[in-house]
């Protein structure tokens, strides 16, 4: 008999509009609202933010600071670091160049500073740049450094027949060359149902795998679950399955010899994105030279089970 178990951290609560719990990337699917800001917690949100987003925050926080020291340059006057052409849209752009071999400390040529005005102002720029580029240098030190999984996980998850039963499948590779040593799986089934009163709620299930450890992973791992009379799916049928409003939250961890230390990553599947009586294709074979060749290529590569 399946058993039950508690609430692992994600509310019973449910909804019959109630999408998938954890993304593909391994974060959890919630929007927060009147969530307050703290100044202190940038850091930690730079660390975490995508590439991209980190780099369009560094690029415009440079575009902004030198456009302010550019108004503040024409306000005291031009003429303190460049001769005044005439023209507030050439003189602006001189000011904002100015600004930038400040920031950066790249030194100055053609423009410096002509006046204890600009002296002072020009100054004040050049600490605030050596203040922030040491605060993005510190930046990309944490986000280079931070401990991180590299797993990929198969596109679809199968259910297929398997020994006399039948089972759920899905697999993993390491993204990484580094040995991932004692890799643990733990997979919980959320299903999402009505009870007695017309509420919707989230019921919780530890399904047992066919291996929830291994000593070390070099190619791909197909984690199994078989569906026997312990399985919370042994009485939905291969159609009814992908018809329930359920996930399987999957959670990896290993220790990693690039970090040297524990690793975890997230990852989910609902039901309806199983494919039914498919096989995963063999990702790794033996050249004629007798080595083993891992094609990442054929991770998310389904066959069907039957002919």
């Amino acid at each position: 008999m399946a058993k039950r178990i508690k609430d692992p951290g994600l509310g019973n609560t449910s909804s019959p509009y109630a999408k998938r719990m954890v993304n593909k990337d391994g974060s959890f699917n919630i929007q927060h609202l009147n969530k307050p800001t703290q100044i202190r917690e940038a850091y930690n949100y730079l660390v975490h933010v995508s590439w991209a987003k980190f780099f369009l925050f560094a690029f415009s926080a440079y575009i902004v600071l030198n456009t302010l020291f550019a108004f503040l340059y024409l306000l005291i006057g031009v003429e303190q670091i460049a001769d005044a052409s005439g023209n507030v849209f050439k003189d602006f752009l001189n000011a904002f160049f100015f600004s930038c071999q400040t920031i950066t400390a790249l030194g100055y040529g053609a423009m410096a500073p002509k006046g204890i005005a600009s002296g002072v102002l020009s100054s004040l720029e050049a600490l605030i740049g050596l203040l922030m580029f040491s605060f993005i240098t510190g930046l990309l030190y944490g986000r280079f450094s931070k401990p991180k999984a590299s797993l990929r996980f198969s596109k679809n998850i199968v259910f297929r027949d398997f020994n006399i039963t039948q089972a759920i499948m899905f697999r993993l590779v390491n993204n990484r060359k580094s040995i991932m040593i004692n890799p643990k799986a733990s997979v919980t089934l959320t299903l999402s149902e009505k009870n007695n009163k017309g509420e919707y709620v989230n019921t919780f299930y530890k399904l047992k795998l066919e291996r929830e450890q291994i000593t070390y992973l070099p190619t791909t791992w197909t984690i199994v679950h078989e569906i026997d009379d312990e399985s919370p799916l042994r009485n939905f049928s291969k159609e009814d399955i992908v018809k329930q409003n359920g996930e399987f939250l999957v959670m990896i961890s290993y220790y990693d010899e690039s970090f040297n230390q524990e690793v975890h990553q997230l990852y989910s599947y609902t039901l309806n994105e199983i494919k039914v009586d498919y096989k995963f294709k063999k990702a790794y074979y033996y050249n004629e030279e007798g080595k083993m060749i891992l094609d990442y290529k054929l991770l998310d590569v389904v066959e069907p089970s039957k002919s």
